[in-house]
């Protein structure tokens, strides 16, 4: 099954599309959700991966006319996993099953997707949303880490958790994913921008929950995920930059520590604070140690961005 989008290129006449949709205990709203997005485009498949919920969210989304996937595998980073292995698609949309996402939104988001050369459109919920639509500290961590990560990565984000994304097949069948969790958009972002994939914004209307309708969300054991994500990232694809960091702050920790043996030695000659020498030059190896190692593995990341570039260009011959 295919949708005709506007664009006149012959390769974006007809594109298979597929909508994700991942529940866990989402009956309340599963039902309109996939409604919604059969309304708005009529030929793609509605796929909904329930994640072990124990109301009927399985009953009502196959009700509504989705095909229903049992997704064992608990967290929402699994699912997603399951979702990008299981279905073939030419376009991705994905989005939650709480309905706070504006299904009238898809097109333009595939039509940006087409039109930019992107290969993730995140729907971002920054511009507009409910009052409540933001759970405590949610909507100022989720600003500090996206502009965390514009710093880090120079890319230009503002939603990092936004549950709502449009993927080319190119993303989702390249781009590994080892998160478990909701910290699973921040490293879709990361990814990609690590990975040399463009990201394109549109701007959406976030809505509130309905009133029946429960958050899994947890503001800190998800946000830690979220901060350790970018950490690990960053130390995977950024390693000379993050060892050498790591190197400047032992370095400034041996001079603290080594400024007492060294005035001692000034002075009279001899080292009285011998303890606090012996730790000041264990952590001076340190920080030489953790230089190399930067130096190091930037060489392997290099070498496997080569490879990565190499197996993007044989996918896209095969494709």
């Amino acid at each position: 099954m295919g949708l005709k989008v506007s664009s006149k290129s012959k390769s974006q006449e007809m594109q298979k599309i597929a909508v994700l949709i991942p529940c866990f205990n989402e009956e309340c709203t599963a039902g309109k959700v996939v409604g919604d997005f059969k309304a708005v485009l009529a030929d793609a498949g509605i796929f909904v991966f329930d994640n072990n919920s124990t109301d009927k969210t399985t009953e009502v989304a196959r009700e509504a006319g989705a095909t229903v996937v049992r997704s064992y595998s608990q967290g929402k980073g699994n699912v997603v996993r399951h979702m990008f292995d299981k279905v073939e698609a030419d376009i991705y949309i994905m989005v939650d099953g709480d309905d706070t996402y504006p299904a009238d939104e898809a097109p333009v988001l595939i039509e940006t997707l087409n039109s930019s050369g992107a290969a993730m459109v995140v729907g971002s919920r920054m511009k507009e949303f409910d009052k409540h639509s933001f759970r405590h500290f949610h909507l100022f961590g989720n600003r500090l880490v996206a502009k965390l990560i514009s710093v880090l990565f120079k890319v230009e984000v503002t939603d990092v958790l936004s549950g709502y994304r449009a993927f080319t097949r190119e993303f989702v069948k390249t781009v590994p994913l080892v998160s478990k969790g909701f910290e699973v958009e921040t490293e879709m972002t990361l990814q990609a921008a690590a990975k040399n994939f463009s990201i394109r914004e549109v701007a959406i209307k976030y809505s509130s929950r309905p009133a029946a309708s429960k958050s899994k969300l947890n503001t800190y054991s998800d946000g830690f995920l979220i901060i350790k994500s970018i950490m690990m990232i960053f130390k995977d694809y950024k390693p000379f930059i993050f060892f050498s960091v790591c190197s400047v702050i032992l370095v400034i920790a041996s001079l603290f520590f080594g400024y007492a043996p060294i005035h001692d030695f000034y002075t009279t000659g001899k080292v009285i604070h011998m303890p606090r020498a012996i730790l000041a030059a264990s952590v001076g190896i340190l920080a030489t140690l953790s230089f190399v190692i930067g130096l190091i593995l930037d060489t392997i990341s290099k070498y496997h961005d080569e490879n990565f570039m190499l197996w993007r260009r044989y996918l896209k011959k095969r494709g």
